[in-house]
């Protein structure tokens, strides 16, 4: 069958996507059933979009951690908190690049890399 091919990288990169998501979900003691729906959400909508734009594949993960943080922020507020920045607005880290592979969650106003996204378990605590 043509296309077939191109199913398998595809269900991969959003099955990736999903589990960095809920990783870092977990690591912040966020994972509640309404915020698992979320990325539900998210995984079904990038589906789509990488069916129209297969060559996007690689950046899913990004985009799935970008649409999470959305969803959260319009239901209970900013995540994930950056734990970098001591004192101040309590703020949340940004993934980077925004359409690129191998994206990591980033301080903003510190211009400090945190973690890969997905890598938010491994942080014992404040990095810098």
């Amino acid at each position: 069958m043509e296309g077939m091919d191109d199913v398998q990288p595809l269900e991969q990169a959003l099955h990736a996507a999903r589990a960095l998501v809920l990783a870092d979900l977990a690591a912040r003691d966020v994972a509640h059933a309404d915020v698992v729906s979320m990325v539900e959400d998210a995984v079904t909508h990038r589906r789509w979009w990488v069916e129209q734009w297969p060559e996007g594949t690689e950046y899913v993960a990004g985009l799935v951690a970008q649409d999470v943080q959305d969803a959260l922020l319009e239901r209970y507020g900013r995540w994930p908190l950056c734990p970098v920045c001591d004192g101040g607005d309590p703020h949340a880290l940004d993934v980077e690049p925004e359409l690129g592979p191998d994206p990591h969650w980033v301080c903003g106003k510190a211009g400090v890399v945190v973690s890969r996204v997905g890598g938010l378990g491994g942080l014992g605590g404040p990095v810098g």
